[in-house]
């Protein structure tokens, strides 16, 4: 009997031990191609809603929704007592979502209604790629459930939770590849071939995973048992795995439009928050956590603590908010599921807990993507969970100490002195006059800062710890806000807002637009002032050059057609004989600049309608007549975001196709974060049209509104219509550049971010 089972256990223990490599190898494959796929294809949805930061929330919120069907799936297939039926079965479904392959966006629904953009874009990519995405996702419950039941009695299967680490850390490397590797070195058609590769890989290793399961019974041995039910998850700890999970997936969408904002909507912005939100999953499921939770709490409390203080710092070094924010985001998220992971329930109830895990993702991505635009009119609900976070750390059970009572009453009191204070100075005329605005406000920060001090004390008190940093971020706001804002607005495409301001050299009052943060439009309230054209659009500036030399070239009636409507500035140029079009991606724009209560240039100075097309403009002029346009300004932000598709070389192409033979279009490439001038220099270059390239700067001896400073390329449809630009000093050629041309198939806005930070460094 010795002599029969020696030659068993020794076919048997090379594969076992080769088992958990395959398990981890397969669970691996799938995170990479899971989390490549989310900043792939949003990139290729991207340019139908006009480039908007908030499509990738939107998109996050079909990522995670699939997620939670992929999980459902995982957890409802245990219910099939046989392991060997489970894996035909998955295997059968991944053969099925083959069929969708390779990826592409569906047209099915055309364009997008500009109304309702949302509801257009879940639709699309459920039909698109809902079903390889779903069916993949349920690979990592799945893969574990099955690892525990192979490996029972092992030591290993008894903490199958140790495969999530390898699942997220493969999530991990693959999101911080794609914009460093992928994005820079491949286009988008390679990705989708690549993925689809990958994809065929990855059934290749379940057919091997189930041939382990087979072998067993080859082997004589029997199926897989079913694991020792447990008691069943109470629903109060339900409850609180779903917070647990639904808090740092909103910080996640909420740091991501928070960045993005102010630089551009792309795949680099987008991959930084979720990778670190990975990583903290990593950290949080191992054996022994890089970091232990007791420590995690109190950087976690440090870190809130200094985003509370930096809310009322108005700054423009990004480097800085970058840090600040994602380290307070990290920490945060890596809290909340250091504490779930201490939750996590015997191994029979796997599924049961990812699929809590993952309606908490899909809770979160709602409220910010979903909810958060209709029920708030700015962006609160970033603030409002990073505060509300602080109600998840743990509550302390022993007797509350008079100290720190003492310490919330003086921490509260503290946080609101600054608004307060500044409100009443600014108020009163005498002090006013004789204190700067700027050093009123740097005393409100220095409070603010004594504020996070007395909240981080108080870090072992959730309650008390979150009333300071309430009251911190509150008044946060209120110092930085800048304006008393007489309107503000929300849609998909962003915040919109409107103050009075008083300019004396401009005449008095001037109604200000920002777009985010950056700075739109302006009008002048005087009569006198009323129609000039301000900031970007000024008489002065590259715009109001092209636009008035146009004028020059065809006094009896010029063609203009403007790409963002903003303020409506640009309608200031309407002569009677002319035609002018904005084309205009978001209705509430339109409709805020024609209410003559805010901006008059289209309802008050434009001689003559002007005409506004809503829709992205890369599809809208597509189905404009050829050699209608004597002059194109392309100038669409939001805030000052990049919306990258409208300076490939088939944007520029498309624009070139609309211009007469002496027609010209001017880009606006004004930016703060990003070098986009020879990307479009390139572009020019590859389509063989003149250009020329201009830098304005503002004077400073003319009033705050009346210029701004402006970077632009102009490009002709001809060398004729580029003869008078030619004959202006201000006006030069560019050296040629070795930068690649950007295409509707290949944008690298990290080269254009590394570039930009070489020439600030200068």
């Amino acid at each position: 009997m010795t002599d029969v089972a020696e030659p068993k256990i020794a076919v048997l223990e090379p594969r076992d031990r080769l088992t958990p490599v395959l398990f981890a190898i397969a669970i691996f494959t799938s995170a990479c191609l899971v989390f490549v796929v989310q900043p792939m294809v949003t990139k290729l949805v991207l340019p139908t809603l006009g480039g908007s930061p908030s499509v990738w929330n939107a998109s996050m919120v079909f990522f995670q929704t699939a997620l939670l069907g992929g999980y459902g799936y995982a957890h409802l297939l245990q219910r099939i007592g046989s392991m060997r039926t489970q894996v035909v079965v998955h295997l059968g479904l991944l053969l099925l979502a083959a069929l969708f392959l390779p990826l592409r966006i569906s047209g099915v629904f055309g364009d997008p209604d500009p109304s309702s953009p949302a509801v257009w874009m879940l639709a699309t990519l459920t039909l698109s790629i809902g079903a390889p995405f779903a069916v993949l996702s349920a690979t990592a419950p799945l893969l574990q459930a099955w690892y525990a039941r192979v490996r029972a009695g092992q030591a290993d299967g008894a903490n199958p939770y140790v495969l999530y680490a390898a699942s997220n850390l493969g999530s991990f490397l693959a999101l911080l590849a794609y914009p460093v590797l992928i994005e820079p070195l491949t286009s988008l058609s390679g990705q989708r071939w690549g993925w689809t590769g990958g994809y065929g890989l990855f059934v290749v290793m379940v057919v091997g995973l189930a041939v382990i399961v087979w072998r067993r019974r080859d082997a004589s041995l029997p199926e897989p048992a079913r694991l020792a039910a447990s008691p069943p998850i109470a629903w109060r700890e339900k409850g609180m795995l779903i917070l647990l999970a639904a808090a740092p997936s909103s910080l996640m969408l909420g740091v991501t439009a928070h960045l993005s904002t102010d630089v551009a909507s792309a795949p680099f912005l987008w991959v930084i928050p979720l990778a670190l939100y990975l990583l903290t999953f990593v950290i949080a499921f191992q054996d022994r956590p890089v970091l232990p939770l007791p420590l995690t709490l109190m950087i976690q409390a440090a870190m809130l603590a200094a985003l509370a203080a930096l809310v009322a710092f108005r700054t423009t070094e990004w480097l800085l908010i970058f840090v600040v924010n994602l380290a307070g985001f990290f920490f945060t998220a890596l809290m909340c599921h250091q504490r779930m992971a201490e939750r996590r329930p015997a191994p029979d109830r796997l599924t049961e807990f990812y699929l809590l895990l993952s309606l908490g993702g899909v809770v979160g991505g709602v409220f910010n993507a979903l909810i958060a635009p209709v029920v708030f009119s700015m962006v609160w609900e970033y603030p409002l969970v990073l505060v509300a976070v602080g109600l998840l750390r743990p509550w302390s059970r022993r007797e509350v100490r008079p100290w720190e009572i003492i310490c919330c009453v003086a921490g509260v009191v503290i946080a609101l002195m600054g608004p307060l204070g500044l409100a009443m100075v600014r108020y009163a005329p005498d002090v006013r006059a004789a204190v700067p605005d700027r050093d009123l406000v740097r005393v409100a920060q220095a409070v603010l800062g004594l504020a996070s001090l007395v909240g981080f004390l108080l870090r072992g008190r959730a309650v008390m710890f979150t009333l300071v940093i309430g009251a911190m971020v509150w008044s946060g706001y209120h110092v930085s806000r800048g304006y008393d804002w007489d309107l503000t607005e929300r849609s998909f495409f962003g915040v919109m807002r409107v103050a009075t301001t008083q300019d004396p050299e401009f005449g008095g009052p001037v109604h200000v637009l920002m777009h985010g943060t950056t700075l739109h439009g302006a009008q002048a309230q005087s009569a006198r002032q009323r129609c000039t054209p301000t900031l970007y659009y000024a008489t002065s500036t590259p715009l109001g050059q092209a636009t008035l030399q146009t004028h020059a070239n065809h006094p009896t009636g010029a063609v203009i057609g403007v790409v963002g409507q903003g303020s409506g500035a640009m309608a200031a140029y309407k002569r009677a004989q002319d035609r002018m079009s904005f084309f205009e991606i978001d209705p509430m724009v339109d409709r805020m600049s024609r209410d003559p209560r805010w901006f008059s240039f289209i309802n008050g100075c434009a001689e003559g309608p002007i005409r506004t097309v809503l829709g992205d403009a890369r599809l809208t002029m597509e189905r404009e007549p050829a050699g209608t346009y004597d002059l194109l300004i392309i100038d669409a932000f939001s805030s000052d975001a990049v919306p990258t598709h409208l300076l490939t070389v088939e944007a520029i192409a498309g624009y070139l196709r609309l211009l007469k033979p002496d027609g010209v279009v001017v880009l606006h490439l004004s930016n703060r974060n990003l070098e986009i001038t020879l990307p479009s220099e390139a572009a020019a270059t590859a389509l063989k049209a003149p250009a020329l390239h201009q830098i304005f700067i503002e004077r400073a001896d003319y009033p705050d509104m009346a210029e701004a400073s402006t970077e632009a390329l102009i490009i002709g449809k001809s060398e004729t219509a580029m003869a008078p630009y030619r004959q202006d000093a201000r006006w030069r050629k560019l050296d040629e550049t070795a930068v690649r041309p950007w295409t509707d198939d290949y944008v690298n806005l990290f080269g254009s971010l590394v570039r930009q930070m070489q020439y600030a460094a200068r």
